[in-house]
């Protein structure tokens, strides 16, 4: 460590800069979140992959391999949240990804992974405007027989969440637990439809005619399993968010790891219902083309009479995801700037004690990238080969680097206050980072989401040299940053407040 001057000191590569408590006052969350409230926030914004998306993976692998696909993410995710869930509880706060990374590989690895999150939550949340738009205009127009030119409707719902995740934190996560439950009873109203009304046909999940020399369970052979996975993660991508509500949550080194447990169990029922019931109604060669395909399957039971009541119950699911999301890149952006790794603006938080400017500047960046990729790609450019991929590639990142951390972590602060353990243990780790490598290697040799790679590859071109010709020099001793550089010491800002470690790294306290 060397000195620069009495406002500036160099530790671990970059310059930390005194804040005082002023500048943490200007950014302060509020605690409001019990076990419920995580569950809700998990699950609304994972819900809408049980609409869509998941399905393409069956165009690619049949339903067997994208049954296959399930079966392995489910042990990914069950490896990851373990892990995360530990890392949490011993780091409640805000960074999340980035905060476990920071602490296991310093400044550079924590920005590398926490821009990952920036990116999958950020694109994320295009992804779903995008498709809640189409289900909103298909709506009006059958109802109230008016249309409204698509980007609008971007700009109508961006408006509208972020005014509720601006509204304050308690009734986001009411909000996520009302419309989480809502989600849930459309799904299990489908299944019971899709069961009794005799629609339902075990000969249709196995209707897509082999390639010469395969089988029926798995018509395109076992390598497409590969592009199925990014598809699949669709069932589960987000629930990874829940270390990002540390600081509104009453009690994370318990609620965070018992949200996670039982999020991911519902997530995983509600998975298997439509996968099985949904492609067995519609047939698996239909389910892997559709565009909505849980929609479809509702008209195939009753008609299109009830088309535009169906496509309303669809964009619940979708809103639901919409408030999830919009909530994990707020915090992430929030986080990163209150470190000083983003412009500081970012991290302010109004009256209500949330991140509003994160929000409003992830949502115009989300309207930008919709605008470009559908004036160069048009639909299929958005569903099929940037936007969407952009999302789990990001998601990919910053999963692999989570799980490499929880390993360093483990080995590098042996003693550190761990409330929670993982079950699995480093075991699981490994697990979970070696199935998110395989699918980080799948998007390389498919070739609709190469032009997702290039996009983020030029996204951290721009922010790597940001860090390292300005914000690297002008960081924080935020609550994430005080906790790696006291080898895990400092950890809950909230009880020793958050310029804890100002007075032992500029004055030269001990």
């Amino acid at each position: 460590m060397s000195q620069s001057n009495g406002d500036a000191r160099k530790v671990a590569g970059a310059t930390y800069n005194r804040a005082g408590q002023d500048y943490f006052q200007k950014r302060t969350l509020k605690r409001s979140a019990g076990v419920w409230g995580l569950w809700g926030l998990a699950v609304a914004a994972v819900i809408s992959g049980d609409f869509s998306g998941w399905n393409f993976g069956i165009d690619f692998a049949g339903f067997g391999g994208m049954l296959i696909a399930f079966a392995i993410l489910v042990l990914m995710y069950y490896g990851m949240i373990f892990s995360i869930g530990e890392m949490a509880a011993a780091m409640p706060h805000t960074g999340g990804a980035y905060s476990f990374a920071r602490s296991a590989m310093g400044p550079w690895g924590g920005l590398v992974t926490g821009a990952a999150e920036t990116i999958e939550y950020v694109a994320t949340t295009a992804v779903i405007v995008y498709f809640s738009a189409s289900y909103a205009d298909a709506i009006t127009s059958e109802l109230l027989g008016f249309s409204m030119p698509t980007w609008v409707w971007w700009i109508i719902l961006y408006v509208v969440f972020i005014a509720l995740n601006a509204a304050g934190a308690s009734i986001s996560f009411k909000f996520a637990i009302v419309v989480s439950i809502i989600s849930i009873a459309i799904i299990l109203v489908f299944s019971a439809m899709a069961v009794f009304s005799g629609a339902f046909s075990w000969d249709a999940l196995w209707d897509i005619a082999p390639d010469d020399g395969q089988s029926l369970f798995l018509p395109h052979g076992v390598i497409p399993i590969l592009f199925a996975l990014p598809y699949a993660m669709w069932f589960f991508l987000g629930i990874e968010e829940l270390p990002l509500a540390a600081e509104e949550s009453h009690n994370p080194e318990r609620d965070i790891p018992r949200a996670g447990f039982i999020a991911r169990t519902t997530l995983i029922v509600t998975g298997l219902l439509v996968l099985f019931l949904n492609t067995g109604v519609l047939g698996a060669e239909a389910t892997g083309t559709a565009g909505e395909p849980l929609l479809d399957g509702f008209r195939a039971i009753v008609g299109d009479q009830l088309a535009a009541v169906l496509a309303l119950f669809a964009l619940i699911g979708l809103l639901a995801s919409l408030q999830g999301i919009m909530f994990a890149y707020g915090r992430n952006m929030y986080s990163l700037s209150r470190a000083g790794y983003y412009p500081r603006f970012l991290s302010l938080t109004g009256k209500r004690q949330t991140p509003w400017v994160a929000l409003v500047v992830g949502a115009v960046i989300g309207w930008v990238a919709l605008l470009l990729v559908d004036a160069l790609g048009g639909t299929g450019g958005v569903a099929g080969a940037i936007v969407l991929n952009i999302a789990i590639w990001g998601a990919v990142i910053a999963y692999t680097l989570q799980m490499v951390s929880y390993v360093i972590l483990r080995r590098k602060y042996p003693n550190a206050n761990r409330p929670y353990r993982s079950p699995w243990g480093i075991p699981g780790a490994v697990v979970a980072g070696a199935v998110s490598i395989l699918i980080f290697f799948g998007f390389f040799i498919n070739e609709p989401a190469r032009p997702a790679i290039l996009a983020i590859g030029v996204v951290y071109v721009i922010i790597l040299i940001g860090f390292a010709l300005y914000f690297r020099h002008r960081l924080v001793l935020s609550p994430e940053e005080e906790y790696a550089l006291s080898g895990g010491q400092h950890g809950d800002p909230q009880s020793e407040g958050y310029d804890a470690m100002e007075g032992e790294v500029f004055d030269g306290k001990p």
